[in-house]
């Protein structure tokens, strides 16, 4: 079993082949994060164009600074998903308050609720999107089809205790959303920003 220090191996690789300059690295990494990227930037900013953006800025920042990223604090995954909430809430602050500015009513408090509300949101997506297939199935018949422990065990054809185990799993992953770090940034997104 590897350390859980040792990074993974392709994680590792794409950083090298990033440092190199190498256009075919960005064009693999993009096939690979463009969604996860650009879901995160929009449930932040609410806003097609803005995610646009916000995922051409991430990407751009991935090839002008690979060294940014160290394979040694957490996976790639999670670093490109630290960097897009960053980038993404620095542009939800930058338009939020050129907003309360031209409107001249509100609050820099309405502007951290909304922060706060939109990383909250993005957390729960990405925790959804990582999480084992086997939890996000038991969660997605709970609640979008709204199946109870015993129906979803026998939409999965597991037992009604495994049901049980994945949905109290799948909750406990999903209730960490709400735990909020320093200045908004969503927590356990692992890696150097």
């Amino acid at each position: 079993m590897a350390k859980r220090d040792a990074p993974p191996r392709w994680d590792r690789r794409m950083q090298q082949r990033l440092a190199r300059g190498e256009a075919a690295a960005l064009s693999e990494l993009y096939d690979r994060f463009a969604s996860l990227v650009h879901g995160l930037a929009h449930r932040v900013l609410g806003d097609e164009r803005a995610a646009d953006v916000v995922t051409r800025d991430v990407f751009t920042h991935v090839w002008e600074h690979p060294d940014a990223y160290d394979p040694r604090q957490g996976p790639l995954r999670s670093w490109v998903a630290t960097l897009t909430h960053r980038l993404a809430v620095q542009r939800l602050r930058a338009t939020e308050t050129a907003a309360l500015a031209r409107a001249g009513h509100g609050s820099t408090e309405e502007l951290e609720r909304k922060v706060r509300h939109a990383s909250v949101a993005a957390r729960a997506d990405y925790i959804v999107q990582s999480m084992p297939a086997p939890l996000r199935a038991a969660l997605e018949l709970a609640y979008f089809q709204r199946r109870d422990y015993r129906q979803t065990a026998a939409d999965l054809g597991v037992t009604e205790d495994e049901a049980r185990r994945r949905l109290r799993l799948g909750l406990q992953l999903l209730s960490t959303a709400h735990d909020s770090g320093a200045a908004g940034t969503p927590p356990g997104y692992g890696g150097a920003a």
